[in-house]
């Protein structure tokens, strides 16, 4: 029996389906076999389903959102937001990391604006209250005079965050279950790359115009690169865009497209099978770590809003290998590389964004070079319709 589609009637100003509706849609995907086609376009733009996404998802899910060398020394922080959700990643005096709500206990004043940078503890700016790298009250002025004020119970919201092979994760849930449980596979799969011994060598934060789904889905395919990336990303893939797909779990997949000539690095001890791959691994719902020789890429797309989404990466490369070279030369091409890159994704995205709220668009069928977004379809069920 085929599947349907949901298909515009041109014209037809009926309303729009309810997220009911959408869930249930969403539930095929669970199917043992699920339909090879798209998702209803309206679950990108539904406020409701945006809703439950933050409550559901972005509430208590590991996100990658740094490498530790931006963390590196005490007083290192980085501020940003998770779907519309401030937060703050400190280094402590301690040398442990920290992460909290970066919003005043007293009149919700951010501490912190995004970004990053060093300090010896957050001042409000709106009345002066203090807070140490670790959440905790330093001083309230003038609070004094209210009995009712304890300032020993005060404190700013923490967060679960763990440290990954120098990779920095957060989970808005504070009693998250371990990142651990989650990457033993991945761990073994990576050992030779030696993760640990990586320096990050360029990094970037941008805003693209689009749902984080829009950008996700296409980030589990290589499909695109054939019209995205011609002569950028197609061209590395000399034994051709078909993708191996490993749904391990609800929140790891693993990724391989096999190369055409084996990658020979100079530092790293990879096997002869591990030279044909470039081996990436996709952590619902929004991040992934990829390979290339020597090379080592994370990206994280995180939605700021229903439209917006916040991309940040990295590039690592083995510490061994940048020995005597222009580290320099390499970071500003690494840079340049990857700008370009980004820009032929944010610009093609940020056109799909632009193409949602047409009355005519449907859900398509997908290519059999999609595993992969099956893949994301089935664990963003999972997340948002499973019984």
């Amino acid at each position: 029996m085929g599947h349907s589609l949901d298909r515009a009637v041109p014209g037809d100003v009926t309303s729009p389906p309810s997220t009911a509706d959408l869930l249930e849609e969403l539930r095929g995907y669970l199917r043992a076999d699920p339909p090879a086609i798209s998702l209803p376009p309206r679950l990108f733009t539904s406020p409701d389903v945006y809703e439950s996404e933050r409550a559901r998802i972005f509430g208590r899910s590991w996100m990658m959102v740094a490498h530790r060398d931006q963390l590196a020394q005490p007083g290192d922080y980085l501020a940003l937001e998770i779907a519309g959700e401030p937060v703050v990643i400190t280094r402590g005096d301690d040398g442990m990391l920290h992460g909290m709500s970066p919003v005043c206990r007293h009149r919700m004043m951010p501490l912190v604006e995004p970004g990053s940078g060093n300090t010896q503890d957050f001042t409000c700016p709106y009345h002066l209250w203090r807070y140490r790298l670790d959440g905790t009250l330093l001083a309230a002025t003038h609070m004094r005079g209210n009995a009712d004020f304890d300032p020993g119970q005060c404190r700013l919201p923490a967060f679960a965050v763990e440290e990954w092979r120098g990779f920095v994760f957060v989970n808005l849930q504070a009693d998250a279950s371990t990142l651990e449980d989650h990457l033993t596979g991945v761990d073994g799969d990576l050992a030779n790359y030696r993760l640990d011994d990586m320096v990050q060598i360029s990094t970037w934060t941008e805003v693209w115009r689009c749902n984080w789904k829009v950008a996700v889905e296409n980030s589990y395919e290589n499909y695109h690169a054939i019209g995205f990336h011609p002569n950028t990303v197609k061209p590395l893939m000399t034994g051709g865009i078909d993708m191996e797909v490993h749904a391990d779990s609800p929140l790891v997949t693993r990724l391989l497209t096999r190369t055409g000539e084996p990658m020979e690095p100079s530092v790293l001890p990879l096997t002869e099978e591990e030279k044909r791959v470039l081996y990436s691994f996709r952590m619902f719902p929004c991040s992934s770590l990829a390979t290339f020789g020597e090379s080592i890429a994370w990206i994280s797309l995180i939605p700021l809003s229903i439209d917006r989404t916040e991309v940040r990466g990295g590039t690592l490369m083995p510490a061994a290998a940048l020995e005597g070279a222009d580290v320099e030369a390499i970071r500003k091409q690494t840079e340049q590389f990857t700008g370009v890159i980004n820009t032929e994704d944010r610009l093609g995205l940020e056109a799909v964004q632009r193409t949602l709220g047409s009355r005519f668009i449907e859900r398509g069928h997908l290519s059999p070079k999609e595993p992969g977004v099956l893949a994301f379809y089935r664990n963003l069920a999972l997340a948002l319709a499973a019984d």
